[in-house]
């Protein structure tokens, strides 16, 4: 295009680029702006926007393509918009960008330099205290040389319970017993009206007598000389044997038996004296002392003597 042709073009409000700078642009008044200068300039701030030399040269080829369709088109023809009203668009983000970056930077670094920790010698003089305290208030002895230190133990000691102060008075008693044998009782019986309720009220009488294998009498029992001992004293003469005992008398039906009937279990090895629900009074074995419970085994059965 020949200088001619670019006055009409400006006359005629056609944009146009310079053949030799290709970032001018002159606008219908003749005014040339540096777009591409313009556009790296604000790529750099705002990368989201198209203002590389991508985005230019399509700038350019559009203006130019602009310029020769005006110059086929009558005069009447609206010109483009000038790209000078456009560039004036990107300047309120230029300045905000401008203030909001520093900003960022200042917001992010100043807890750091906010931040002026103060120095607490509070544990440090309480560690202080406490180390004088126990310097100050230690105990210590000095001994002689050649003096042996005894090994540290643990003190032992044990507590009699109730039950066994009062077993240990019954053992004493009894063993002093010097009152009648089962011999004795068979001779002369204190209860000559056999009852097996007064059975169970006898043998209760006994609670508490240690058990002695062989015994028969208050110094101490066994399981079967604890029941001839009771028996005897209703005139009824048992064996000083458990397995005896067991085989001997009438054999009751479980659902039969009464308080005060013998009851045998172990296959004949142990006996005592039936109190009903389950339970029973015995002389159960060494270390034990007569006294109440329960039936520990269903292999158990009744016999009766007296009746």
């Amino acid at each position: 295009m020949t200088t001619k042709n670019r006055s009409e073009a400006a006359v005629q409000g056609v944009s146009f680029t310079h053949p030799l700078a290709r970032d001018v642009t002159y606008d219908r008044d003749g005014t040339a702006h540096r777009e591409a200068v313009e556009a790296r300039e604000i790529n750099l701030l705002l990368p989201g926007i198209d203002s590389g030399p991508a985005g230019a040269s399509r700038t350019r080829k559009s203006d130019r393509t602009a310029a020769h369709r005006s110059s086929a088109e009558p005069k009447s023809v609206v010109a483009k918009p000038s790209t000078k009203v456009r560039k004036k668009a990107g300047a309120p983000k230029l300045a905000i960008m401008a203030l909001v970056v520093p900003a960022l930077f200042c917001t992010v670094a100043l807890p750091a330099y906010a931040y002026s920790p103060t120095t607490n010698n509070e544990g440090g003089e309480a560690t202080a205290a406490l180390s004088e305290l126990k310097a100050d208030g230690a105990q210590s002895v000095a001994l002689p040389e050649g003096v042996a230190l005894a090994a540290p133990a643990r003190d032992s000691f044990t507590a009699t319970s109730a039950a066994e102060l009062r077993r240990a008075q019954l053992r004493v008693q009894y063993k002093a017993y010097s009152g009648p044998s089962v011999s004795q009782y068979l001779a002369n019986p204190p209860y000559p009206s056999f009852s097996l309720d007064q059975v169970v009220a006898v043998a209760m009488q006994y609670q508490g007598v240690p058990y002695v294998y062989g015994g028969a009498s208050p110094a101490g029992f066994d399981c079967s000389g604890l029941t001839q001992y009771v028996y005897a004293q209703f005139g009824v003469s048992l064996p000083h044997s458990a397995s005896r005992q067991g085989a001997g008398g009438v054999k009751i039906a479980p659902a039969d038996a009464l308080p005060g009937d013998i009851v045998a279990m172990d296959g004949g090895g142990h006996v005592g004296i039936y109190l009903g629900n389950g339970m029973m009074i015995d002389a159960p074995y060494a270390g034990q002392v007569v006294h109440v419970r329960a039936i520990y085994t269903p292999s158990h059965w009744f016999v009766r003597y007296g009746i």
